[in-house]
């Protein structure tokens, strides 16, 4: 049985100054190799040196494995400074600290290192939004299934995904190593073509109940509170963060351009209008934040007192994404009008425009989770309950 070192409270990351001060640092570097990681479809051998250098896979590991093992609100900073100086790099990072960190929480460190075999590092990357299929077996699964949108998978030594129990209707997450998937290297999009979003199959792989746990489970073996919030809520610490990085980027990107321009014949940046417009994106974009780090502050709070968060607190949490993402877009509409035909040609305002369009597909912020929101926060679901991604009555 694999021994439990979980811990009631929430751990405040101590490195946090000392990491997020290094990933402010790689800025310059991410930038430069923005165009290389987009037509590589992956991140750079430079761009994962420094990562690996700066710690910026570690922060969700837990403290007890000698992880940082950050808060929610240190995680948005995290991958809102990398997403600002490259959306694809920081989607990478975003997905891949976060399924490792729970991994090793709701495995536990005995099972991990079992996994791990002597290797110093697990990084694990998959897909548990649309399930593949599972069979009971002796001693654990036979899992199929083909599955898409496996963001940092080709950077990875594992592979984690969700499959039905046929025999049971239960909804697992099953890692593996990731030799034992085929990979499908199909990656051809219009945003985030850095992320090596691709697609994996499974046929009959068997793999071992104790790497197995539910994929709705808010109980940790191994790290503090943060490991209670569960999956959904995890990768929408994530999402936040990963949309105001861009954001901000996009804004920075207009307000070179504007400069750059003032002043010239018939600059349309020189308008009120302009200025109107501008100031509105800036508004929108810091109130977005703003209102994300409101909303995680008091998640914190409830988790620090060893709680698990409430259903008012889940909805507000979901909202506050779907809410944040679309913020992001706002912005970006904006830019890309007043941009002009500087948004049409090949460069990093045209890239990170492409990037936030791709981003916000993603099914955290989709229609049916605002409409869940709305539906709690209206009072008519005073009953119901999230599962992942869905409110259940």
């Amino acid at each position: 049985m694999t021994e439990q070192l979980t811990r009631p409270g929430l751990h405040v990351g101590d490195e946090f100054d000392g990491i997020v001060a290094r990933l402010e640092a790689l800025d310059p570097l991410l930038r430069a190799e923005a165009d290389a990681v987009e037509a590589a479809g992956r991140l750079t051998p430079r761009v994962v040196e420094a990562l690996e250098d700066a710690r910026a896979f570690d922060i969700g590991m837990p403290a007890e494995l000698g992880g940082p093992e950050f808060t929610p609100r240190q995680v948005i900073r995290s991958v809102e400074t990398l997403s600002r100086a490259d959306a694809s790099t920081g989607w990478v990072v975003m997905a891949l600290q976060m399924i490792a960190g729970t991994t090793v929480a709701y495995l536990g460190a005995d099972t991990v290192a079992d996994m791990l075999d002597g290797s110093h590092r697990m990084l694990a990357a998959g897909q548990g939004t649309r399930p593949g299929r599972a069979r009971q077996a002796p001693g654990g699964y036979r899992v199929s299934g083909a599955w898409q949108f496996a963001s940092g998978l080709l950077h990875c030594t594992h592979v984690h995904t969700a499959a039905i129990v046929e025999e049971t209707g239960e909804a697992l997450v099953f890692t593996l190593p990731r030799e034992q998937a085929t990979l499908v290297e199909n990656w051809d999009v219009m945003g985030l073509r850095g992320t090596g979003s691709i697609d994996y199959t499974l046929d009959d792989v068997f793999v071992p109940a104790e790497r197995t746990y539910v994929a709705t489970t808010t109980e940790p073996l191994v790290g503090g509170a943060v490991y209670r919030c569960g999956l959904a809520n995890m990768a929408g610490i994530c999402h936040a963060g990963w949309a105001l990085g861009v954001g901000r980027r996009l804004l920075d990107e207009m307000s070179a351009l504007a400069v750059a321009k003032s002043g010239t014949y018939r600059a349309g940046v020189d308008t009120s209008e302009f200025h109107a417009a501008y100031a509105r994106a800036e508004a929108t974009l810091r109130a977005a934040r703003a209102w994300t780090m409101e909303v995680w502050a008091d998640n914190e709070a409830t988790l620090a007192t060893g709680s698990a968060l409430t259903t008012d607190q889940e909805t507000l949490t979901r909202l506050a994404l779907a809410s944040t993402t679309e913020a992001a877009l706002e912005v970006g509409q904006t830019v890309y009008r007043w941009a002009g035909t500087a948004a049409l040609r090949s460069g990093p305002l045209n890239r990170v425009f492409r990037d936030l369009h791709g981003g916000t597909q993603h099914v955290t912020s989709s229609p049916a989770v605002v409409q869940g929101a709305g539906k709690r926060l209206a009072g008519l679901a005073p009953d119901a309950r999230w599962v992942f991604l869905e409110l259940v009555e």
